[in-house]
């Protein structure tokens, strides 16, 4: 008799910080296990796009977060919620998972504790310095919780916690970019220093401001600039580059790993999945952490780096009038560059996806 796969359940996204990580650690099982996979995504959220993509099953549901300012709109917040529950019984009932993995997002809740519920065991990879309230609440009943950082037995039980770090896209790890080759790809001069600047997808607009009104101090300056804005800036960045040599302007970067390789230093927000790469890449960087997260923890993300020089944080309500300044200060100074550099190689933790699927096994061979 042929033996049965193994089914596991991952559910998460949101954003790019949450589905990279989810689909390099399916990548990995699919590899190890030959397992069979299903996703639980949020209705209306990126996920739903990216993962079927990638040639994966994903199921919606409609969860949403609280909002924190408009306390009565949370009443439509707990409707879903409760239908999100029923849903991911009826998931959990129909799939039978071996294993259900949390990476994180607004559906991995209701999908988890439908899995405890059922007696599945359960891991939860924690990407933050500082944990989200539904790991926390998820923590009790998981049999493993992978993180990225130390001094994570603040949020779980020690007892569960492994430090693997957070998978990041095997694209920009497959094979290492020339700086050269990276750079005439863009346009650009290849013997002139040039600064990355990240957003998101949507942008950042602290960021983006701050670019605009100092992109001639960057230039006269001496250096170049990739300047991925987000789809929310409209066409403010291509205008303000307008006839200036040395700067592209972009929405969207396809390519990221030779956008990595072109940089000397890199401005971006301090997600968990963006400080992982820069850390695999040990890029020299500006974190500018997004004051719109649950409670802080870019901040906390960013502090993690900065405490032990590994990157330079400035605040998104300093960053309008600092950002510009700090990044030609830094970007002059080949010292400070290369020992961020050293310093941020040291805190990476590679093949985090292989990592996770170790735990995983672990737990399926129990």
């Amino acid at each position: 008799m042929e033996k049965r796969k193994y089914r596991i359940l991952i559910s998460g996204g949101g954003t790019g910080g949450h589905i990279f990580p989810a689909l390099s650690i399916a990548g990995a099982l699919k590899r190890r296990l030959d397992a069979e996979i299903l996703f639980v995504g949020a209705e209306d959220r990126m996920e739903m796009e990216r993962v079927p993509a990638a040639g994966y099953e994903i199921k919606g549901l409609p969860v949403a977060g609280f909002d924190r300012r408009h306390l009565l709109r949370n009443i439509s917040v707990l409707l879903k919620l409760r239908k999100s529950l029923s849903m991911a019984r009826s998931i959990v009932k129909d799939f039978k998972p071996d294993i259900a993995i949390g990476v994180g997002g607004y559906c991995s809740g209701p999908t988890l504790k439908a899995a405890q519920r059922a007696g599945v065991p359960t891991l939860i990879q924690e990407q933050n310095s500082y944990a989200g309230v539904t790991n926390k609440l998820l923590a009790e009943k998981a049999d493993r919780i992978c993180v990225a950082y130390d001094g994570m037995e603040r949020f779980f039980p020690a007892d569960k916690i492994v430090k693997t770090g957070n998978p990041v896209r095997a694209s920009l790890t497959e094979k290492s970019r020339d700086r050269r080759a990276a750079l005439e790809s863009f346009g650009l001069n290849p013997d002139k220093p040039t600064l990355l600047v990240i957003g998101g997808s949507l942008g950042a607009l602290t960021v983006n401001e701050s670019l605009e009104a100092g992109l001639d101090k960057i230039l006269d300056a001496g250096f170049q600039l990739i300047w991925q804005t987000g789809k929310n800036f409209g066409d403010r960045g291509p205008r303000a580059a307008k006839g200036k040599k040395g700067v592209v302007v972009t929405p969207f970067i396809t390519d990221m790993a030779s956008a990595y390789a072109a940089a000397d230093l890199v401005v971006s927000r301090a997600g968990a999945g963006s400080i992982s790469e820069l850390e695999l890449l040990g890029k020299p960087c500006i974190l500018v952490p997004s004051p719109n997260v649950a409670e802080d923890h870019q901040t906390k993300n960013a502090r993690a780096l900065s405490d032990v020089g590994a990157a330079i944080l400035v605040t998104d309500a300093d960053a309008r009038g600092s950002l510009v300044d700090t990044a030609v200060r830094t970007m002059s100074d080949r010292k400070a560059l290369d020992s961020m550099s050293a310093a941020i190689s040291r805190l990476a933790l590679r093949d985090s996806d292989q990592r996770i699927v170790d735990e995983v096994i672990k737990i399926l061979n129990k």
